[in-house]
């Protein structure tokens, strides 16, 4: 996601004003060197209209929004999650500002609060599946499957995706309807063939279903797709030493440790020991 955030706010006044306030004209200046991704610049002008308009009414906070804008885009965390704060004091309901608050939080790997601020830019304009996606891999940080369960199952009746599959297929599991799981992961595969995710999550969970032909059938092509990839060297390896082709579990286990796969080197001191001595 580009530091760039393209949220546009736009305030409706009942009557135009026969004369704009003096701070409108900086506003006005800044928008144009927002325009142009000339953050700096337009963050020290939203300031002078901030200064200027002393606040002093409603209408007066929309270089508040847009200098949070600005210090989103330049990585200015904490300056920007101030300002939409003062923003939605008079502005609570509106939907841009929840969602520029999900952003920073998310920037700040805040999953609590990324998620809060979703929900409530969600409550305002529902049934969005790009919101609904972002939202279940959320309750897919907090363990939360049968959310994310019902939410992937909604996107994916609106525009399926291997993503989308896959990570249903990660829910399923976890809640232990490993059909479902396994369903799951080969229409991911089937949605886009080189998908890579979905063969390394069926090489997994073949393994812990101690299914290790049909796990070495997803690692063989993840393979294929990638053949320096660790987890699919590693888990080939131990697929291989679970079928008794210990030779080649133990030398696919090595390659996988020597290029920085730390969790293969327990499988080495147990299964291959007089191997590597």
């Amino acid at each position: 996601m580009p530091r760039l955030l393209l949220l546009v706010l736009v305030f409706v006044t009942g009557t135009a004003m026969a004369q704009d306030p003096k701070w409108k004209k900086w506003e006005i200046e800044a928008d144009t060197l927002m325009n142009r991704q000339d953050f700096e610049g337009a963050i020290k002008l939203y300031s002078k209209a901030i200064k200027s308009s002393k606040l002093e009414d409603k209408s007066s906070y929309s270089p508040v929004y847009k200098r949070a804008v600005c210090y989103y885009s330049i990585g200015q965390i904490d300056a920007s999650l101030k300002d939409i704060e003062t923003f939605m004091v008079e502005y609570p309901n509106l939907f841009q500002g929840h969602m520029l608050k999900a952003f920073i939080y998310r920037e700040t790997d805040d999953t609590t609060n990324q998620l809060n601020s979703l929900n409530e830019a969600m409550a305002l304009q529902p049934g969005d599946p790009g919101l609904i996606k972002w939202r279940a891999s959320l309750y897919l940080e907090e363990g939360e499957y049968e959310k994310v369960k019902e939410d992937l199952q909604y996107v994916r009746a609106i525009q399926n995706d291997p993503e989308v599959e896959m990570y249903l297929g990660f829910a399923y599991y976890n809640l232990d309807q490993v059909d479902s799981a396994f369903i799951s992961l080969n229409k991911a595969i089937e949605l886009e063939p080189t998908y890579l995710p979905a063969y390394l999550y069926g090489g997994s969970f073949s393994l812990q279903e101690s299914n290790n032909e049909m796990a070495l059938k997803y690692l063989d092509v993840a393979l294929k797709l990638d053949p320096e990839n660790l987890n699919a060297q590693f888990y080939k390896g131990i697929a291989l030493l679970e079928l008794d082709r210990v030779e080649e579990g133990c030398s696919l286990l090595a390659k996988a440790f020597y290029a920085g796969e730390d969790d293969a080197g327990d499988y080495l001191k147990e299964k291959c020991y007089t191997l590597t001595q």
